[in-house]
């Protein structure tokens, strides 16, 4: 919603991916949240943007996107969780030629505790608890639910 944010934010990201993993030649996000950060990050790294998306509920790369042999690759995320959607972009990439290098995201709501299977920087972490449904504590259960993300947009 706010371009220049998110362009001072992105190129603070940019700056902190290559300090930590060099030399990055293209940057595959998640859709569709990490879309837009995936593009200005790799604006800001004079690399390649592409993005993957679900084909029968998992992530490929598709639309004529290709990982050329030898390029070092960032995944770059909005925001990690968990560290699923992570893992999903990264089996996707691992399907193709080049080599992964590691993961950026502007928030990192694990407080470092997600298990995305390669290195993160993010510009913020955060700890935020997350609970089973059927254990919230009565003021949060109090509250409706609301679903946000992108997960349920293919069903």
């Amino acid at each position: 919603m706010d371009p220049a944010r998110t362009e001072r934010l992105c190129k603070a990201l940019a700056e902190k991916a290559q300090a930590a993993f060099g030399r990055i030649d293209a940057v595959v996000s998640p859709a569709v949240g990490a879309i837009i950060p995936g593009y200005e990050t790799a604006r800001h790294l004079g690399a390649r943007a592409m993005f993957v998306e679900r084909e029968k509920g998992e992530f490929q790369l598709r639309r004529g996107f290709e990982i050329k042999q030898g390029e070092r690759v960032l995944m770059v995320e909005d925001v990690v969780t968990t560290g699923l959607s992570s893992r999903e972009c990264f089996d996707a990439i691992r399907g193709h030629p080049g080599e992964l290098v590691g993961a950026a995201c502007l928030i990192d709501r694990s407080g470092g505790k997600a298990d995305i299977g390669a290195k993160l920087v993010s510009l913020a972490s955060v700890s935020a608890p997350a609970y089973p449904a059927d254990q919230l504590p009565p003021e949060l259960a109090a509250l409706p639910a609301i679903k946000p993300g992108s997960r349920g947009l293919a069903a």
